[in-house]
């Protein structure tokens, strides 16, 4: 199955594909400029690999659970996608991308470290599917 993972934000949206389990590959971010926009964008990157799930990040357990399910899910029907979507704890997920940054000549935020964090959320789903 093709997945692309996405880490939603309001700046940036990291992205992350894999067809295969043990490899999971970070996709250039999307730098969100409004709301449809970024949707659009998002649609064109699922089309453009033919993935057929989506495996969102998602702050599982804390206060603003609901209110980020409730803009997850309207943020997906703006992108219309037809496959199936999947619900990852990110718990940490951007800190773990950073550290995995360390050692770059000079830290920009150009979405990188957003797509490594995808890459994450992903490989986390991947290991307890």
């Amino acid at each position: 199955m093709k997945y692309i993972a996405i880490d939603l934000g309001l700046k940036r949206i990291g992205l992350a594909y894999s067809a295969h389990k043990d490899i999971v590959t970070p996709l250039p971010a999307i730098i969100r400029k409004n709301r449809n926009q970024a949707a659009t964008e998002v649609k064109k990157v699922l089309q453009e690999w033919e993935v057929e799930a989506v495996v969102i990040g998602i702050p599982l357990g804390g206060s603003s659970e609901d209110e980020m399910h409730r803009r997850i899910a309207h943020f997906m029907n703006l992108v219309a996608f037809e496959g199936e979507v999947f619900y990852q704890d990110e718990a940490g997920s951007s800190l773990e991308a950073e550290n995995l940054m360390k050692g770059e000549i000079k830290y920009i935020r150009d979405g990188r470290v957003d797509s490594i964090s995808a890459m994450i959320i992903l490989q986390r789903y991947l290991v307890q599917k």
